[in-house]
């Protein structure tokens, strides 16, 4: 943010791989805190300033595995997935930061792959990451795996392979004084949502998020543990967030579906481009978090319209 002597500010968006050149320019007066309207834009929620952003409640966001863009959007075997993407914002320029899993579940926790290049296991780190920046504002985070066989298990597998270490990033920090409180199964997940914490991870099994199982496997699943919630949160300042880790195996671009509903969404499809480290500094945006590692210079999206009360999705129930 620069100024000049008549207290007039410009914020700036730093441009990352966007498929059309989107600037935008804002006019603070800042003796009365007066925002003028953009004078040009090609995507309004590239933007983010202190005067838009709220925090919400609650934000939970879904990992699933291995599966492109094209896979998923229109696919007649995922039309709860289709159904929230129509209600919801669609990402249609999102991108997994690599190929395989555990470097993208890392960076989306931390800012960083940690030089990562495969799913090897175990590993240990050290350093800050979302949740610690989250305990350290007096928030809280925790991530609900299914099929976990206990509550800071730390092993690389459990429960007969339903549950695999590469797809939960929260435990590589528990030997540095993570708490293990905050590694825990998915039947811990409260039903009563207002206890849920302030973020929240979930990752469904080896086939609910489907990696060994089907696509129409993943969406009933979906649709079964988180549409009632999807629902809530539109109407208590919540956010739902779908994302998957990385595409298809083959796939170059690593394109990969990312779906926003809840409370001030607006529908519709957004095309700014971002990745995991995009994600991960909207999410530290909404919290007033410092971004870490790589997420200090990605491209934050404004996932919730201040002129937005928010839609409901459509429960299929």
């Amino acid at each position: 943010m620069d100024s000049n002597e008549s207290g007039l500010f410009v914020i700036s968006v730093k441009l990352k791989q966007l498929p059309t050149l989107v600037v935008w320019m804002y006019a603070v007066l800042g003796t009365t805190g007066v925002l003028a309207a953009p004078i040009a834009s090609a995507n309004p929620a590239a933007i983010n300033t202190a005067e838009s952003l709220r925090q919400p409640e609650h934000v939970v966001l879904v990992i699933e595995e291995n599966k492109s863009y094209s896979t998923i959007i229109g696919n007649q075997d995922a039309p709860y997935i289709n159904s929230l993407a129509k209600n919801g914002m669609l990402f249609t320029n999102a991108h997994s930061v690599m190929h395989p899993s555990l470097p993208n579940y890392v960076a989306l926790f931390s800012g960083s792959t940690h030089g990562l290049a495969d799913d090897s296991c175990p590993h240990d780190f050290s350093g800050p990451n979302l949740a610690s920046r989250l305990l350290a504002k007096k928030l809280s985070f925790a991530i609900y795996s299914e099929d976990l066989p206990e509550t800071g298990f730390s092993g690389c597998s459990g429960s007969g392979g339903l549950y695999r270490r590469k797809h939960n990033p929260v435990v590589n920090w528990q030997s540095a004084g993570l708490p293990a409180s905050l590694n825990r199964a998915f039947r811990d997940f409260p039903q009563d949502y207002s206890r849920l914490p302030s973020v929240v991870f979930v990752v469904p099994n080896m086939l609910n998020d489907m990696h060994d199982g089907t696509i129409a496997q993943g969406d009933a699943w979906l649709k079964a543990n988180l549409d009632r919630y999807a629902v809530w949160a539109s109407t208590h300042n919540s956010l739902l967030i779908i994302i998957w880790d990385e595409s298809d195996a083959n796939s170059i671009s690593n394109q990969i579906p990312l779906i926003v509903v809840g409370a001030g969404v607006e529908p519709g499809r957004n095309v700014q481009y971002l990745d995991h480290f995009g994600v991960l500094r909207s999410i530290q945006d909404l919290f007033g978090l410092e971004p870490l590692g790589q997420s200090a210079t990605a491209t934050p999206v404004r996932f919730q319209s201040t002129r937005a009360a928010g839609r409901a999705p459509q429960s299929s129930n």
